[in-house]
């Protein structure tokens, strides 16, 4: 019975700890408010061109795969959510320059469970501000091209895993830029080039035979379809069988990604500490 108060006691503490960190990163933000509402228009001008160009050929009926000119929109808000939720990649690094500017990150991290409250802090707190435009672009699409209840319940989890492992990624991000900013520069081009391949903002068919390849070992692009796949075939059910494969590396994904990002930050941190400032 104390051993069960004792955890409940812990896992209380954690919980106060990480939504303390989350109203504190809201309050932050919200002191540069021109820098959100910046974050929430970039990701338009992203998807503007292909939408120009692919408008194009759609008007020659030529069709990329599953896209069409009927339901090419739900690729392109799709696209639009995942490019809001990717700055949360940048989120946490910046953040964590922040706190070691200030001198207090050494206190966000000093016992063994605040890596966990660090991630889902910074998490809760970046899903919070990222909420309005992304349910803004969620229900125009369900109302310009309507699913059953129970599938816009599945997209929405589905996008919560999704924006779990961006978090996760970031926390590693951030953990290395504090440690060594050089490599950190060499990571965020390389993680700019997965993100180029995982189809964001272009369909996989677009692409030639070479660069295919490189998207097929991806696994941010097997999370972005799965989402996309889910919400035009309407049929969760139908979705997992045809597409086990996008299934298992969507799920593999979300429980790996914060356990793994949580295990690195402790052995960089460990290893390296942090420079500069």
């Amino acid at each position: 019975m104390k051993f069960s108060k004792l955890n409940i006691d812990k896992f209380q503490r954690i919980i106060r700890k990480t939504l303390a960190l989350a109203e504190k990163q809201i309050y932050m933000q919200f002191r540069f408010k021109y820098r959100t509402l910046l974050n929430y228009f970039a990701p338009v001008i992203t998807i503007l061109m292909p939408i120009i160009i692919l408008g194009r050929f759609f008007q020659n009926n030529v069709n990329f795969g599953p896209w069409n000119s009927q339901n090419y929109i739900i690729f392109i808000f799709i696209g639009y959510n995942i490019l809001l939720l990717r700055g949360m990649i940048n989120y946490i690094p910046a953040h964590l320059q922040q706190e070691q500017y200030w001198k207090t990150l050494p206190a966000l991290i000093i016992a063994p469970f605040n890596r966990y409250y660090l991630l889902f802090g910074y998490f809760i707190s970046e899903v919070s501000l990222l909420s309005l435009p992304f349910f803004v672009f969620l229900i125009t699409l369900f109302i310009l091209y309507p699913i059953s209840f129970m599938t816009l319940i599945i997209v929405i989890i589905l996008f919560i895993g999704v924006a779990i492992v961006f978090s996760a990624i970031g926390l590693v991000l951030g953990v290395i830029t504090v440690a060594n900013e050089n490599i950190s520069s060499v990571l965020t081009f390389i993680i700019g080039f997965i993100f180029w391949a995982s189809c964001i903002t272009y369909p996989f068919q677009l692409f030639p035979g070479i660069i295919q390849n490189l998207i097929s070992i991806n696994p941010i692009y097997y999370l972005i379809n799965f989402i996309r796949l889910t919400w035009l075939e309407n049929n969760i059910f139908f979705t997992v069988v045809e597409h086990f494969g996008h299934f298992v590396i969507v799920i593999s994904s979300i429980i790996i990604a914060p356990i793994l990002a949580v295990i690195m930050f402790n052995l960089i941190y460990k290893k390296l500490g942090t420079s500069g400032y």
